[in-house]
């Protein structure tokens, strides 16, 4: 059982509904991010979604380019991202950790080499946005046997005809893309999404988490009460890019929470 199996299992027993944090690693710098990252537990996430700076991230909209770009231009690498997982993992050896991001540099690194330095850097799970389910060898095998989730992105334009090839070989948790297009770019509804989460559950036990779109406490509630979860990314990278200190960062991580488990 992965630290993510783990989470999901105590979350169903104490009947709450999960709250997963995106942050971009090295945005604005390592410090601030390593600072942001700490944090997270304490302001109330269940699971931490951890960025891989990318040149190219085709799925993301303004916010999370740009955070990307900073962490990139503030010498955020591949290895300084595992460097903070591993970190993290000295103070926290509960609270799982799933890398996002895409393909490009983790082909680069050589797969087997990144998930060994995956795995010992204490990462619990993979999303890798550009990979689908027909290139599961590539990846997606390899990192389960390895010990690692791989988790799926599930959208409004994924059919009843797509949806089996999507669940095939994913674990730990579905990731539903509340929205079409990239990240940031409306408001996730929650008369939208529950009927799309009772579709998918008919077709898996994993949990279904709901990302995209969300930005307030009120609509992490509303999203949360209709899956197992909600996922907030561009609304607290926008407070990073704002200039906000850690502190004020976690201050709004911890309202976003507190909404979702309010579900």
């Amino acid at each position: 059982m992965t630290r993510i199996d783990a989470k999901f299992a105590a979350l169903k027993a104490d009947g709450k509904k999960a709250f997963v944090a995106y942050i971009m690693a090295g945005d604005p710098d390592y410090a601030t991010s390593m600072e942001v990252l700490k944090g997270l537990p304490a302001a109330g996430v269940d699971v931490i979604e951890l960025g891989i700076p990318f040149t190219d991230p085709m799925a993301d909209g303004p916010t999370i380019q740009l955070a990307g770009q900073r962490a990139l231009e503030a010498g955020q690498t591949l290895q300084k991202t595992l460097d903070m997982a591993a970190e993290f993992r000295k103070s926290d050896d509960t609270t799982p950790i799933v890398m996002m991001g895409y393909y490009n540099p983790i082909y680069n690194r050589g797969v087997a080499r990144f998930l060994a330095d995956a795995q010992a850097a204490g990462v619990d799970g993979l999303i890798v946005v550009d990979l689908p389910p027909e290139e599961d060898d590539e990846l997606c095998i390899p990192a389960q046997k390895a010990g690692l989730n791989f988790i799926r992105l599930a959208t409004p334009t994924t059919d009843d005809k797509r949806l089996p090839k999507v669940l095939t070989n994913t674990s730990g948790f579905v990731y539903y893309v509340s929205i079409t297009g990239i990240t940031g770019a409306a408001e996730a509804q929650a008369g939208d999404v529950a009927p799309e989460v009772t579709r998918i559950k008919a077709k898996t036990d994993l949990p279904v988490i709901v990302g995209f779109g969300i930005k307030t406490p009120d609509a992490a509630e509303a999203i949360a009460s209709v899956a197992d979860g909600a996922v907030v990314g561009s609304a607290i990278v926008e407070r990073i890019s704002k200039g906000d200190s850690p502190a004020e960062v976690l201050a709004f991580v911890k309202g976003l929470a507190d909404g979702a488990h309010r579900a």
